[in-house]
């Protein structure tokens, strides 16, 4: 019996990046936090105002018998606009960059495969820039931050609409 894995994935706003993996079984968990900054606990504000460091992430607790790490870099890579490192969509900044943590290196070398394929398949007209990164400490978001598309789905759909992440994603992958 395989234990539970984690994976961490920051993609631009993390309300966005709940939804694309919560439908599937194997997907235990999913959290709305922060990682990759230089202070302790940081609050929303702190990390929206880009002082801290931190990106806004979002961080899965998986069973990879039931779904795989692979399966769900598929469906980061087609969450994201890799080839932006000045944030993701409507959302700029530092805070917003998307960028892949990896808790193993196993799934570095999976990540940093599935990067690579991308880049050359030629989907994208420039660089992918998205980094690969060791996971570092997680901090869980307010609790109205979590599964926000479920508690606010007006704010939610309408947030996304004006993105342009739908667009992107429509362009690059629904061909």
């Amino acid at each position: 019996m395989n234990s539970l894995q984690k994976a961490t994935f920051a993609g631009g706003c993390f309300w966005c990046m709940v939804k694309p993996f919560d439908q599937y079984d194997g997907i235990e968990k999913i959290v709305s936090g922060y990682t990759g900054g230089r202070i302790q606990n940081p609050t929303y504000e702190e990390v929206k105002s880009g002082t801290s460091g931190h990106q806004e992430a979002v961080e899965i607790t998986f069973n990879p018998a039931l779904f795989s790490y692979d399966q769900l870099l598929e469906i980061y890579w087609q969450q994201v606009d890799p080839t932006d490192d000045e944030g993701q969509f409507q959302d700029r900044g530092p805070s917003y960059r998307a960028s892949i943590f990896y808790h193993n290196d196993e799934q570095r070398v999976k990540a940093e495969k599935l990067k690579q394929q991308l880049a050359q398949s030629g989907r994208y007209k420039k660089p992918i820039v998205t980094p690969i990164v060791p996971a570092v400490a997680f901090y869980e978001a307010d609790e109205s931050h979590q599964d926000y598309y479920k508690k606010n789905p007006n704010e939610y759909k309408k947030d996304r609409a004006q993105s342009g992440r739908d667009e992107f994603i429509n362009e690059h992958w629904k061909k």
